[in-house]
This record gives structure tokens, C-alpha cells and sequence, in this order.
């Protein structure tokens, strides 16, 4: 068996969890395929400050008002999905870190009745200023955005030559004893073999996880996703090659496949959208920053719950989001090259 047929066998996030070692719990977010919802990712902007070349590679160009949710509908957002089982959030954009009041925001979910983790995403531009200040507030985990480890190369993908404040911010993260610090990485062909031995190096004495994400087609980027896409088997052979073994997912984990290796206190992982069965044990829902609930990344459309969220209204919102859920197809339709309405990731936070 060729790595490629290996890594198809292997990379199907459904099989790699244990039942008999999975927290049970009840839940009323559950699709037509018997999969059950218990992670939320909401955006709260779809503003970015980097300019990466998979993207971003213009820079955020404005072209709707900034109506983005407010603190109070994004609290009243999660203690309606809070009532619906989920127990983990994770704040997106765009960049969440451009909003002046994220701290605030941060302390409204983690004080949601219910809401056991209170991750963020960000690419770490102003982290190691502010990181202890989320971290009071409430935030438990962190992925911090880091596609190369190269100065010059990092420069050349998201346009900023800030690594070393990044990688900094990350160090202090890792010192506040978070619950759980990552790092994405978007797997480019360009830098594949080289970045890989670069990130082993990087996590042989943090613990810390970094996941490889296949580049993803969305509708802005076809010509880049044709010159840079390459399979996620490529990591999955160099590392069972150099004895890393996969572990089992957790409960509330994404859908990242992460291999732990004996001499090294951190993980390496991937994330494979194109991958055999990645859409089998979907756990998460999405929301955007103006209040529309997206059943799929790479969908189309999506339900407005913003009018719920003028008042308290939580049964209401529960009512729609679950209604909504008989729609949610079995997987996306990458592999037919169909984006769906996704122009760039930043739109939806990823």
C-alpha cells in the first residue's frame, strides 16, 4: 500500500475516535445523518490585517457596512446555543484581534452558563501585548496562525515581517499555562518538505500542537490553489517515515488528525478536507459576524438569526438553528472544484 492509499485509509476523522473513551453528552444539535453539534465558530469580523497570498493577497478591501454583532448579541448568541449543548466557542474572523473590544467579548462568552472552552484564532499580530489580558478574561485556547518559520518566508505569505512577535506571543501564551495552544499552517507545495522539518524542530520541546491545512479552493483563489495545493499524504508519509504515530481525537476536537512522537513534547497534525470521510464526524456549526448561522464552510446562503438577537430570545434562536439543521448536507463539493459562496476564508473565519 502507497502512502496515498495509507493516508485515505487512515485520515477519516471518524475513525480515530474511541467511543469508550468519549464524554457523553446530550445535546439537541443533532443533523439528519445522526451527526451532534457541540462547538460553535463564531466570527466577529470579517476585517484582516495581513495580506496572506491563499487569502488575502490585496489586502481587506471594504465593501459592506461594518454592521458586525455587537457584545450583547454575541453573549445572547451564545447562551442560546449554550441551551443547545454546545460547550465550546471558538472566536474567528477575519482577524477577532482587530476589534477593540474583543477582551470584552471573551469575557461574555467565557461567563456563559455552559461554555467549558473559550478558544480564539488569530494570527498573532499584537499577542504577546495582550494575551494575558484574554487570558484573565476567560480565553482557554489559542491557534495562532504561523505558515512558515522562515522570517522570509512568513513575510511572503501574509505580507507582515512580524514572526518574531508572533512567535513571542505564542512563548507568553505557552507560559499563562493556557489550556491549549496551536498553531495552523496551510500546506503549500513550495515549502512542504522543508517547513515540516522546520515545525518538528519548533514543537521538539513546546507543547504545543501545529496542524498542516490542506490549501483549500475558494472563489477568489483558483489560479494560487492550482500552482500551490498538494495532498495532505505528503506530511502523512514523511511522518510515519520518522516514527510519529497517529492519536485519538477528543470529544470536542476539530477535525485535525495530530501524531505524537516519543522524543517531542508537542504534536504535529492535519487537517485533510480532501481527505476520504473528513466530513463524517462534523462537530461544529458556524455563525458569521453579521449574525447568519452557515452549516457548511463551503455552502452557499446561510439563516439570519440576527433578529433573534435584538432581545433575549433563546427558545427562538433554538428553534431556527435546529429547523435549520434538517438542511445541512453530508459534505461539501470541493472535490467537484464548488466552493460554494465562499470568496476567500477570511469571509467566514475558516
Amino acid at each position: 500500500m502507497n502512502a496515498i492509499q495509507a493516508f485515505s485509509q487512515r485520515h477519516d476523522p471518524g475513525r480515530a475516535v474511541d467511543p469508550s473513551q468519549v464524554e457523553p453528552r446530550t445535546g439537541r444539535l443533532v443533523d439528519g445523518f445522526g451527526r451532534r453539534f457541540h462547538y460553535l465558530r463564531l466570527s466577529v469580523t470579517e476585517v484582516c490585517n495581513f495580506r496572506c497570498a491563499y487569502c488575502l493577497p490585496d489586502g481587506f478591501r471594504k465593501t459592506a457596512p461594518h454592521s458586525f454583532l455587537g457584545v450583547e448579541e454575541i453573549a445572547r448568541l451564545a447562551n442560546a446555543f449554550a441551551r443547545l449543548g454546545v460547550a465550546k466557542i471558538r472566536l474567528t474572523g477575519g482577524e477577532p484581534t482587530v476589534r477593540g473590544d474583543i477582551g470584552e467579548i471573551i469575557a461574555r462568552v467565557a461567563a456563559t452558563p455552559g461554555i467549558d472552552k473559550v478558544a480564539m484564532t488569530t494570527n498573532g499580530w499584537n499577542l504577546h501585548r495582550h494575551v494575558a489580558a484574554w487570558h484573565a478574561a476567560g480565553l482557554t485556547n489559542l491557534n495562532i496562525s504561523i505558515d512558515d518559520l522562515d522570517a522570509a518566508g512568513f513575510a511572503a505569505i501574509t505580507g507582515h515581517d512580524r514572526l518574531d512577535q508572533v512567535v513571542a506571543g505564542l512563548d507568553a501564551a505557552l507560559a499563562l499555562g493556557m489550556r491549549a495552544v496551536k498553531i495552523n499552517a496551510v500546506l503549500l507545495k513550495a515549502s512542504a518538505p522543508e517547513s515540516f522539518d522546520r515545525f518538528a524542530a519548533f514543537v521538539k520541546a513546546r507543547p504545543i500542537a501545529v496542524r498542516f491545512i490542506e490549501l483549500m479552493r475558494t472563489g477568489d483563489n483558483a489560479d494560487y490553489f492550482a500552482a500551490n495545493h498538494v495532498s495532505g499524504a505528503v506530511l502523512a508519509a514523511w511522518l510515519e517515515a520518522r516514527g510519529w504515530s497517529a492519536r485519538p481525537r477528543g470529544f470536542d476536537d476539530g477535525p485535525a488528525m495530530e501524531y505524537e512522537h516519543p522524543d517531542y513534547l508537542g504534536r504535529i497534525g492535519l487537517i485533510a478536507p480532501y481527505g476520504a470521510g473528513f466530513c463524517d464526524s462534523c462537530n461544529r456549526l458556524r455563525v458569521t459576524a453579521r449574525g447568519k448561522l452557515r452549516l457548511c464552510l463551503f455552502g452557499e446562503g446561510g439563516v439570519d438569526l440576527r433578529d433573534l438577537l435584538a432581545d433575549d430570545r433563546p427558545d427562538a434562536v433554538a428553534e431556527r438553528v435546529t429547523a435549520a439543521l434538517a438542511g445541512k448536507s453530508a459534505g461539501h463539493r470541493l472535490h467537484e472544484g464548488r466552493p460554494g459562496d465562499t470568496r476567500h476564508l477570511a469571509q467566514l473565519g475558516g
